[in-house]
């Protein structure tokens, strides 16, 4: 007898080696598919910047990289910790605008030289919803605890997050990437609702399903999302919050990810790093 329904068999175009570099961008998912990466050996790069949920927020960081275009006073925003820049983590604010201008342009410009290392991108998309800085057309990438009124909040369309997917993949290309995996992250945004959680997943992965239809060879999409709500499909693989996933929750879809991406020499050269890097952090208790 059967309990469950397995994700069926994922057939990507390509094998990620350890010949090639990893960026990954996105939701704070990225971050633990990054480390697990990390841990088995791969050179990575992950959210230099801090999460960002929303598709323009990542579209945004990956155009200003790949233009070499360094952030100004006029990019910045007066606010509660002195001069914030909305764009990315609350950590890019301070009281002093040069120190953070600094700081912002030399991540974006270690952000661009590891681009221009031809990696492999792989972008979470966490949320439809967005916040636009009142008065303008901005999106920004996190509120930074402005307060509520001095954002407009509203769910990109399907159209629009096609769109800007392709403009993402378009900016990529130029730079040189030959793969990039889309997925979608199953961490649940609540404060949506359960209904609005749903709408914005929904309109993520439809956007993704067209993108990666129109453009076709290496752009992929990789089934987290699907993973997580059909495969698992039980509270007991979610953490206390309920609404990020265990760490056990993790360990499989990056389990998933590893059959689907890497090739057997790669997975046992990746279980090697991985027992390597345990015995390095192992304390022992005297």
């Amino acid at each position: 007898m059967r309990f469950r329904t397995e994700i069926e068999s994922i057939r990507p175009g390509f094998n990620l080696g350890f010949d090639r570099p990893v960026l990954l961008l996105g939701s704070c998912f990225t971050d633990e598919i990054g480390a697990r990466l990390e841990n088995d050996g791969f050179d990575v790069m992950r959210n230099p910047f801090g999460a960002l949920y929303n598709p323009a927020s990542i579209a945004n960081c990956i155009s200003r990289a790949a233009a070499d275009a360094p952030y100004t006073v006029g990019d910045l925003n007066e606010g509660p910790r002195g001069m914030h820049c909305l764009d990315y983590a609350t950590r890019f604010s301070g009281a002093d605008a040069d120190i953070l201008l600094a700081d912002i342009n030399a991540v974006r410009s270690s952000l661009a030289d590891f681009l221009g290392r031809k990696p492999v991108v792989i972008i979470t998309l966490g949320s439809a919803f967005v916040f636009r800085l009142a008065g303008t057309n901005r999106i920004v990438g996190n509120c930074h605890k402005f307060d509520a009124s001095c954002f407009e909040r509203e769910r990109l369309t399907v159209d629009e997050i096609e769109n800007i997917l392709l403009k993402i993949v378009d900016t990529l290309r130029a730079a040189g990437v030959e793969n990039i995996i889309f997925t979608v992250s199953p961490i649940r945004h609540l404060a949506d609702g359960l209904h609005g959680n749903e709408l914005s997943k929904a309109s993520l992965l439809l956007a993704v399903d067209a993108a990666v239809e129109r453009v076709g060879e290496g752009v992929f999409y990789f089934p987290s999302y699907e993973i997580m709500l059909d495969d698992l499909r039980d509270y007991r693989f979610y953490a206390q919050d309920m609404k990020h996933p265990s760490d056990t929750a993790v360990d499989y879809i990056y389990e998933k990810f590893a059959e689907a991406f890497f090739t057997k020499e790669t997975l046992k050269k990746a279980l090697d790093n991985r027992r390597a890097s345990r015995s390095a952090n192992h304390r022992q208790i005297l």
